[in-house]
């Protein structure tokens, strides 16, 4: 992809992730429609589904041959990773927006055969864009952040979800517990796109999931790359978009591969 195609992409995805939260910031004074998807705890609201179709509508309008993987389902089913694929999640923390209208964002990600290109996170109650562009650094509200440096385990902050530490299904019981006793803390926002922005700009040192989807982390894996971080599965292995479920690790240099060696991995 040309580099003017790329940066006239990165404009476009800018705006488009913009106007959404515009849209979405208007509905706080609107009655919202709320439903839920396998369970109670997993809420979709009129306003997810209109946000999908709004990126839908307009990529699909200017960029005929892209494929859009969303996931309300609006978009394609997604195969390969062969040409331009854009990766939304219209809010992630439905669950936030519907409570609190706070802490939750749109998370738009570009791969281009299979590298990520472009990632956007937008924390749509406090307007602060996260940002990523392949090999140009990672930006918060056009402040380029910095790159991440190594941390002790002992004095790191990761996010991660109280739930994950009565899980016994998907990981060793008392792993999670045990990293939990041999750090500063943790903490728990209730998006998966925040946290992953929290860790590439700093503002927690690392963050873990158990159960992801590629929207979920598809532009935050940008963001943190960006700066120098390191993002896999709670084994070590690379995440790939093609997998609908996921654990997810990420976390500062040094600080990521510390964890996977001494919690993690058994």
């Amino acid at each position: 992809m040309q580099k003017r195609n790329f940066e006239h992409l990165f404009k476009f995805a800018r705006d488009l992730t913009v106007d959404a939260g515009e849209q979405i910031r208007t509905s706080f004074q609107k009655e919202i429609t709320v439903d839920f998807k396998e369970n109670r705890s997993d809420l979709v609201t009129n306003m997810d589904k209109q946000i999908e179709r709004f990126f839908i509508k307009n990529i699909q309008k200017s960029y005929p041959d892209h494929r859009i993987l969303g996931e309300e389902g609006f978009g394609d089913k997604i195969t390969s990773l062969d040409g331009t694929i854009w990766i939304i999640d219209p809010i992630d923390g439905t669950m936030n927006f519907v409570h609190m209208q706070r802490h939750f964002a749109i998370s738009v990600a570009i791969y281009h055969n299979g590298e990520g290109i472009i990632g956007l996170i937008y924390d749509v109650a406090q307007k602060d864009l996260y940002y990523a562009v392949k090999g140009q650094g990672a930006f918060l509200n056009d402040r380029k952040l910095p790159a991440l440096g190594s941390i002790d385990v002992g004095d790191a902050v990761i996010g991660v979800n109280s739930a994950w530490v009565f899980e016994k299904k998907r990981i060793k019981e008392g792993i999670i517990p045990h990293l939990i006793n041999n750090l500063r803390g943790t903490r728990s926002f209730g998006s998966a796109a925040i946290e992953l922005a929290y860790t590439a700009s700093g503002k927690i040192d690392g963050y873990i999931s158990l159960r992801l989807s590629p929207w979920d982390y598809a532009a935050g894996k940008i963001l943190i790359e960006e700066v120098g971080g390191k993002i896999s599965t709670i084994n070590g292995d690379p995440l790939t978009i093609l997998t609908k479920q996921s654990p997810v690790f990420a976390a500062k240099p040094g600080l990521h591969e510390s964890i996977l060696k001494n919690f993690l991995i058994k």
